[in-house]
């Protein structure tokens, strides 16, 4: 089902930056003609706004007078919608991975219509980026219980239950023995015997103790509830909050990197309000760069990096050879900080390395507190 799920993450991804690019308007239903297919001339009144058109587009709601009702048109809606934006996209992509200080600057200024918006270009990479990583060989059993993972905790859970039952049987022992042991004194009878097996009992009792203790997952009050019948003493008694939650991700590790997974679907876009006071900060004495200027340089900033992680990912699935991945998120993401940052906010040489040297800390920051979050959500009931 992750496969079936990411899959729809992409298309979903893809549909809707088609959305917020503002261009859906163009393929809108209409009357169905003889073949399936609407009005294809340059008059007639607009079904979606009921203007009348003058030519191949209306010229109120920008909607074609070419439309569809047709599987074939529909397919073509999907694939245009993920792949196309309109044709901006093959226009943006080449200028936010070599030129990305003129896209963000030519934007700003008001050249909207060459290019696909910063935050649809943002939904479409961070969809396919969580799609890729959590399909490609070496990441996607991050979390997972296959292979070794899944072997390392079926005999954790074989070793727990041994522990258990070895512990009931002694415990059991004990009890028959210490019965015997009192009818042998009533009867005055010796007890040397008796004694030297009680104490080694005794003794591998405490050794199952420590051992229910070391093994990940299960902790010795456990051990003790559940082989001595007695009711499972409260989590308050026994660790706090935090120690808790650990265990819950030691237990079930997948569940807890599905859930990391969908909470990053769905507050991703949080690494831009988060980026943006340390941006203003950066250009505080600058007045004539606003929160606007900085949402567009981090939301396209934050969709080249997803891209960039997209790219890797694949080449290094592809090559066999991880360690290219690692290496291209080291050495390009200054680089292409430092060439957004000098010709987006118009900047000296000097100025640009010194912020983005800045820049990467800010990355790390919020990186981090992103992360914490996502694993606060992965691990939380």
């Amino acid at each position: 089902m992750d496969g079936l799920d990411d899959a729809d993450a992409v298309v979903t991804g893809g549909l809707a930056a088609q959305a917020v690019d503002g261009h859906e308007a163009r393929h809108a239903a209409s009357p169905v003609g003889q073949h399936g297919h609407g009005d294809h001339g340059a008059g007639g009144t607009c079904p979606n706004c009921g203007a009348t058109r003058a030519g191949a587009f209306c010229q109120t709601c920008g909607q074609a007078a070419h439309i569809h009702r047709d599987m074939m048109g529909f397919a073509h809606d999907v694939v245009h919608g993920v792949f196309h934006f309109d044709g901006k996209f093959w226009t943006t992509l080449p200028m936010l991975a070599l030129r990305p200080g003129q896209l963000t600057r030519r934007y700003i200024d008001g050249e909207r219509q060459k290019f696909v918006t910063p935050m649809a270009m943002f939904l479409f990479s961070v969809f396919l980026m969580f799609a890729i990583v959590s399909n490609i060989g070496f990441m996607s059993g991050v979390g997972g219980k296959s292979g070794a993972l899944a072997g390392v905790t079926q005999d954790l859970t074989t070793a727990r239950r041994e522990v258990v039952d070895e512990t009931v049987r002694t415990r059991t022992e004990i009890a028959e023995l210490e019965a015997v042991r009192a009818r042998r004194v009533a009867a005055g009878q010796d007890m040397a015997a008796a004694d030297q097996r009680l104490a080694k009992l005794r003794e591998d009792l405490r050794g199952l103790s420590i051992a229910a203790a070391a093994i990940p997952g299960e902790g010795s009050p456990k051990v003790e509830a559940a082989a001595a019948g007695r009711q499972k003493p409260s989590q308050a008694e026994i660790k706090g909050w935090f120690a808790q939650r650990v265990e819950h991700f030691r237990e079930n590790p997948k569940l807890a990197f599905y859930k990391m997974k969908t909470a990053g679907y769905k507050y991703s876009w949080a690494l831009i309000p988060l980026s943006l006071p340390f941006l203003w900060v950066m250009f505080a004495w600058r007045r004539r760069f606003g929160l606007y200027d900085h949402a567009v340089f981090a939301t396209y900033s934050i969709a080249f990096m997803s891209l960039l992680v997209v790219v890797s990912t694949l080449m290094a699935a592809w090559l066999g050879k991880p360690a290219i991945m690692w290496f291209a998120l080291l050495l390009i993401p200054p680089v292409h900080m430092y060439k957004q940052l000098r010709y987006g906010y118009l900047l000296s040489r000097l100025s640009a390395v010194w912020r983005t040297v800045l820049l990467l800390g800010v990355v790390t920051v919020t990186s981090t507190l992103f992360f914490l979050w996502l694993l606060y959500l992965g691990v939380a009931d």
